[in-house]
């Protein structure tokens, strides 16, 4: 009697350890006050979402929704839902993230958290946001989503955020733009190389290199005006000309340094280039000075041990980006540079008009052959084939010669007789290409290959 009872309340322990260890699925409205079922869900949602269970909130939220479709914690609901995958975090739970902003800056278009979902939509791309070297589409992504919330809820309080965040992210493009502008100008593509510093330039005011990237422009002209000089077939009057174009543009680039950005490091070097040139050196007035030295004063800098560390990092230091000023709103400006080099050509023959680019022809692999290297340039005169500006009453070519199959004589001397031997004419063939000789002999093995057998 005494082990059957035992036996039973063993039995009766396991089922109750077992029954404690099985999680049943409760019920989203379970627990939840009668009066306000809609508040409770929504505290509720707001508690997981506080101690990391995502998922749960999402349900207790949804719920919420499709129950209580009046109620007034419906927005909340909604925005809940964003920041809950959000604060996941991951490219997936991002994605998804700003879905649910965007929806609900659809559906609340006017409520003010709408500008709250759209500061958290260029934040998403801002987190994704790469080195400048490396691929830039969420950083345009992040610019573009920023310059909206700005024009769209110019009254929001995070308008001040925004712009912050706006100036970083174009101090990461405007330096993709310089390193590429770099690259160019190293291998000697100065088409390309000036139409990234001048796009450069007019859209990233703020830089923190804007004056290298005048000073390098600059530059860039003074080597475009003494290449000109070299070009011997274009008239002295136009060679004059274009060569006083371009150390203009050269004299602008290096004022523009001295009256916009004074308090830059390359403001004395500008001057030192503009007596150089014998051209008037401007004195920037105390707005402009004002101005630049609060930019400049508002910059951070990255020490030894931080610059090493971002190396292991996807994402790109932008302590250099000032925190003041207006960033720019519009969009990037680009220079073409076919364009550019169209247009030179035009000027140096005198044409009215230029035929446009290839269809294939990159933008980037497009050089100033006419300048940079002096070859390839129609005469003074002469307009490229098929031009509009080639003259109507220009003399016909001459007519190809017929085609023989033999070859002939060079010289119009006669031979005298028995001078060609038969084996005068086998050393007169032609020779074939090396390469395509064929040989029984075997080549010599070389490195490794003496080791190898066969």
């Amino acid at each position: 009697m005494v082990r059957k009872s035992i036996t039973v309340l063993a039995l009766a322990s396991a089922l109750l350890v077992v029954g404690g260890c099985h999680h049943k699925v409760q019920n989203p409205l379970a627990n939840i006050d009668s009066k306000q079922p809609d508040k409770g869900l929504f505290d509720r949602a707001m508690d997981s979402m506080k101690h990391a269970r995502y998922q749960e909130a999402r349900t207790l939220l949804e719920t919420l929704i499709n129950t209580y479709p009046d109620s007034e914690y419906i927005a909340r609901a909604k925005l809940a839902i964003g920041d809950s995958w959000y604060a996941e975090g991951g490219s997936t739970a991002l994605q998804q993230a700003e879905v649910e902003y965007k929806d609900f800056q659809t559906f609340f278009p006017n409520l003010p958290e709408a500008s709250e979902a759209q500061l958290k939509v260029a934040n998403i791309h801002y987190k994704q946001m790469e080195k400048p070297d490396r691929d830039y589409a969420q950083a345009e992504h992040a610019a573009e989503e920023y310059k909206t919330l700005i024009q769209t809820y110019p009254d929001s309080p995070l308008v001040s955020e925004a712009k912050q965040k706006l100036r970083e992210v174009e101090e990461v493009l405007a330096e993709r733009q310089y390193r590429i502008a770099n690259f160019y100008d190293l291998r000697g593509n100065m088409a390309a190389a000036q139409a990234r510093l001048e796009s450069l330039i007019d859209s990233y005011p703020l830089y923190s290199r804007v004056d290298q990237a005048l000073f390098d422009l600059g530059g860039l002209y003074e080597r475009e005006a003494d290449a000109v000089k070299r070009q011997v077939r274009i008239p002295d009057a136009r060679r004059e000309k274009m060569t006083a174009e371009f150390q203009k543009h050269a004299i602008d680039a290096y004022s523009k340094i001295i009256t916009r950005y004074p308090a830059m490091d390359r403001a004395d070097d500008a001057r030192r280039r503009l007596k150089d040139l014998d051209a008037p050196v401007p004195t920037p007035t105390a707005e402009a000075l004002a101005q630049s030295k609060a930019e400049e004063e508002s910059r951070g800098s990255s020490g030894m041990v931080t610059g090493f560390m971002d190396n292991f990092k996807k994402h790109p230091d932008v302590a250099r980006a000032a925190k003041v000023g207006e960033p720019n709103l519009q969009e990037e400006k680009v220079a073409s540079a076919p364009a550019l080099v169209h247009e030179l050509q035009a000027e140096m023959i005198g044409a009215t008009a230029t035929p446009a680019p290839a269809s294939g022809q990159s933008q980037e692999n497009v050089g100033i052959a006419a300048v940079s290297a002096g070859t390839g340039t129609p005469a003074p005169n002469q307009a490229p084939p098929g031009s509009s500006a080639q003259s109507n009453t220009a003399t016909p070519p001459a007519a190809a010669p017929p085609q023989v199959n033999e070859i002939q004589n060079s010289s119009p001397s006669v031979q005298p007789e028995n001078a060609t031997t038969s084996a005068d004419k086998t050393d007169s063939k032609p020779k074939a290409d090396a390469k395509q000789e064929s040989t029984s002999k075997k080549k010599k093995k070389k490195g490794l290959r003496k080791l190898i057998p066969f």
